[in-house]
């Protein structure tokens, strides 16, 4: 499975890479401006992201305004709905306007609140039906 980590602090996007590599292959962006650009190069190389940790908060553009347009590539794409990125939202703010825009403008399958940890992920992951893979 590819991952792309979406992520603006140092710190986090660390302990999200250690945390995942264990569910797959890991690559990491900065900003939703990256994210946008990683996702449409893995789709052109045919090589598509399955699952997308993203930021809330960023700097050049946010992860709400990231998912959209990744969304909207999909659909142009003509992606089956089976076959589109699961993305998790990432934020510390848990506030019902995040939430209402992650889930039903965006199309998020899961959000999450910092700080994260092990099991937190764990159980999300476990939720969308990913486990760690054997090494």
């Amino acid at each position: 499975m590819r991952i792309l980590i979406v992520e603006d602090d140092y710190g986090s996007r660390r302990f999200m890479q250690k945390a995942l590599l264990q569910y797959g292959d890991t690559d990491i962006v900065v900003d939703g401006k990256e994210a946008v650009e990683a996702f449409r190069i893995a789709l052109d190389e045919n090589q598509p992201y399955e699952l997308i940790f993203m930021d809330i908060m960023m700097p050049k553009m946010d992860g709400h305004e990231a998912m959209q347009i990744i969304r909207d590539i999909e659909n142009e794409m003509a992606v089956p709905p089976f076959d589109a990125v699961k993305i998790i939202m990432t934020t510390v703010m848990e506030d019902p306007k995040n939430v209402i825009n992650a889930f039903h403008k965006g199309g998020a399958e899961a959000y999450l609140v910092k700080p994260l940890d092990m099991a937190k992920i764990r159980e999300e992951m476990e939720k969308l039906g990913y486990y760690p893979r054997h090494t």
